[in-house]
């Protein structure tokens, strides 16, 4: 096989660069185990991808990179590491290499390994949730829930154990199954920490995914993505206006409580990871303005209904991947509209 030669992209580094101080606080929350599953993700994903390319004789692309990192911080903290390297590969080969590498794929390939892993292993997934540290340190000095010594205080004191903390509800599964509620600020900065209490048993608030938990990083980062230049602002705000929309007209129009606060929707669960991360790739999303403001209007409701209305209390990676097939025709849909426009005007 050939050796694959990589095409540089300054933007690609650039997302890069914007999800390490999400991979950071991460570690600062879970440990150094969330580290090591980026790093997995990261080896599985560039193995496959230069593979892959070797055989076609083609080029690797930093993109590479961007998919592993944002797939890794996707996961919860606790997932095995062979299930981080399972999705990794399904990533790259099954939403980016059948298409012919880079450019040419329809779904985003972090939401595709995340979305596979999410159906193929749901008690690895939806079922160990991982409570944060929270007092510095915090997981700067550990490595994840390995022992009772390194059990956080709250919930030793709770006299819970290691498998009570790591069978955790995340602020989502405790609010819409337990009727408790997490509080704003411990969603915006990520210290999702804490025990209630159901039936008479202490439950522990957990994380589903890593990277998902502080929003005012990912905020920021965001503003870095933008102000670079890197993403597309219409489709990060079209994304959380559409959230904010069928939010209001379901809970304060039509009265569903069911439905969460506002707030809570915007800071809970990955939607702003999403907004900022997700619905920006700019090889699955539409390239049309109008377009995008369509795609991420509808991504962002779907996340709402999603979360109102299946099983699961998340819905992020299957409004995104909806959103996918729909990105091609709605820029054939705005380019036949401005045709027939056109003609209308030249007549």
């Amino acid at each position: 096989m050939k050796k694959p030669a990589f095409l540089k992209q300054k933007m690609m580094l650039k997302v890069v660069y914007a999800l390490i101080p999400v991979m950071l606080v991460s570690v600062y929350y879970f440990g150094w185990r969330v580290a090591a599953l980026v790093a997995i993700s990261l080896v599985f994903a560039f193995a496959t991808e230069w593979i892959m390319a070797s055989l076609r004789q083609g080029r690797m692309s930093y993109a590479v990179y961007v998919t592993a990192m944002l797939y890794g911080l996707s996961l919860p903290p606790t997932v095995p590491f062979w299930i981080a390297a399972v999705g990794a590969i399904i990533a790259i080969l099954f939403a980016k290499e059948v298409f012919g590498g880079f450019g040419k794929n329809v779904f985003n390939p972090a939401i595709v390994g995340r979305a596979f892993v999410y159906v193929s292993f749901p008690e690895e997934l939806t079922a160990r949730f991982a409570p944060v540290f929270n007092e510095f340190p915090a997981g700067l000095t550990k490595w994840s829930f390995t022992s009772i010594k390194a059990l956080p205080e709250y919930i030793k004191n709770a006299g819970l154990t290691k498998t009570d903390a790591i069978s955790a509800a995340t602020p989502m599964w405790s609010r819409r199954d337990y009727g408790f509620e997490t509080e704003i600020m411990k969603l915006f900065t990520g210290n999702i920490s804490g025990t209630f209490e159901h039936s008479g048993q202490n439950m522990v608030l957990g994380a589903g995914s890593a990277g998902e938990v502080c929003t005012i990083v990912i905020i920021l980062a965001g503003i870095y993505l933008i102000w670079t230049k890197t993403a597309k602002w219409q489709l990060t705000v079209s994304t959380i206006l559409g959230a904010i929309i069928l939010n209001i007209i379901l809970r304060n129009i039509l009265g569903i409580q069911a439905v969460p606060p506002l707030l809570f929707t915007l800071f809970s669960g990955a939607l702003m990871y999403a907004a900022v991360f997700m619905v920006t790739d700019p090889i699955s999303a539409p390239k049309k303005k109008i377009s995008q403001w369509l795609y991420g209007g509808m991504i962002g409701m779907l996340i709402v209904f999603f979360r109102y209305k299946s099983i699961f209390a998340g819905g992020v990676a299957f409004s995104i991947l909806m959103g996918n097939m729909f990105a091609p025709s709605l820029d054939l849909w705005v380019k036949r509209y401005k045709a027939r426009k056109q003609k209308k005007e030249e007549k």
